[in-house]
């Protein structure tokens, strides 16, 4: 076995058969800008998001800690693909074989944690909501060593190929899309994230099913209408949800499949695009998670120096809404206990379901 430590990257590229512009082209351009475009979004969607959770202390619970760790995660995407875009194209052919790993490995570690943290909210809620907590009663200590050992994961994943899981002494085992990198890595990190893809879509199947049966028994409480209410507003969120990971996941991860098992398929021509919308899923996630909270939006308006709105009409708002204790005491003072108009997240829905029938 001969190791090419001291060979260009340009040596793998050739391997692989895959071409290193030497001239900016159109298509370059035109990815580099759209994903500059993207990162730009990512980053101050994601900054604002863990400024709202670091001050409004309305949000220093477990499930919100969570959402700071994922907007991080996801903030560190933002950085990482920049940091690519600063390193792609003609630029690539004077990179070291280190300077590669690099920057493959933050896209990798950045992305793995971003993913790990959407299994870790699912898992939070679904544990939350079958014992039938308003909040997880998971210490801060516990929180701090789940987040540490997301980070842990992530970050080991990211270096497995610069610390020898690679082609550099194997060039018959080189990828299309990632020329220093083993086609057998880029099915096992595929095959990972499809399965924690896969024990996502589990979680929120039962907790969607679980919460469909506790609402017939809240029909006989309440009029049909705001049961089927409930019900289109629980349908929504999970499509949401599941949907907005399948479809920025799931192009890359079956292109990357393919790329480690048949070597006559050509994934090249797609591949920078499914990266782009790959990290457009960092985008999407302080939408989903945190933009459609009504307290998450005002934190928002606070920090952007937005001159106050009137008052919102009631149930003007359809997002996800976690009440902080506090709040649900206040609310049970002051006799409204019935869910405001308006969709919620799954989440939120089945913890009001849990209230209504254990009353």
């Amino acid at each position: 076995m001969v190791c090419h430590d001291n060979e260009s990257v340009k040596f793998f590229y050739d391997i692989s058969k895959k071409n290193i512009s030497e001239t900016w082209q159109t298509k370059d351009l035109v990815v580099v800008s759209l994903g500059l475009l993207v990162c730009s979004f990512v980053i101050f969607a994601n900054i604002l998001v863990m400024l709202a959770i670091f001050m409004n202390r309305r949000f220093h619970y477990p499930i919100y800690y969570l959402l700071g760790n994922l907007a991080a995660a996801d903030l560190f995407a933002g950085v990482s693909y920049m940091y690519l875009m600063f390193h792609t194209g003609p630029w690539t052919s004077k990179l070291s074989i280190g300077q590669w790993f690099v920057r493959q490995g933050l896209i990798d570690t950045s992305l793995t944690a971003s993913v790990i943290n959407l299994m870790a909210i699912a898992l939070e809620r679904h544990q939350t909501i079958f014992t039938m907590q308003l909040h997880s009663k998971m210490t801060n200590h516990r929180v701090v060593l789940l987040i540490i050992g997301i980070w842990l994961i992530a970050i080991v994943l990211g270096l497995v190929p610069s610390m020898g899981w690679s082609c550099v002494c194997n060039t018959m085992e080189c990828s299309n899309m990632a020329p220093l990198y083993s086609r057998s890595y880029l099915v096992f990190w595929a095959v990972l994230n499809l399965l924690t893809f896969t024990i996502m879509v589990a979680v929120y199947t039962r907790i969607f099913i679980y919460v469909h049966r506790k609402s017939h028994r809240m029909s006989q409480h309440t009029s049909q209408i705001k049961h089927k209410e409930t019900v289109v507003n629980l349908m929504k969120t999970v499509v949401m949800i599941l949907g907005c990971f399948v479809v920025c996941w799931t192009p890359g991860l079956v292109l990357l499949l393919l790329d480690g098992s048949c070597e006559s398929c050509d994934v090249l021509t797609y591949e920078k695009f499914f990266l782009v919308l790959a990290e457009c899923n960092s985008f999407m996630n302080p939408i989903i998670y945190s933009y459609r909270d009504k307290d998450m939006r005002d934190t928002f308006k606070r920090i952007l120096c937005f001159p106050c709105v009137g008052s919102q009409q009631e149930g003007e708002h359809s997002g996800a809404h976690f009440n902080t204790l506090e709040q649900e005491a206040r609310r049970a003072r002051d006799g409204d206990g019935a869910p405001a108009n308006g969709g919620r997240l799954v989440l939120k829905e089945a913890e009001n379901m849990l209230d209504s029938t254990e009353s």
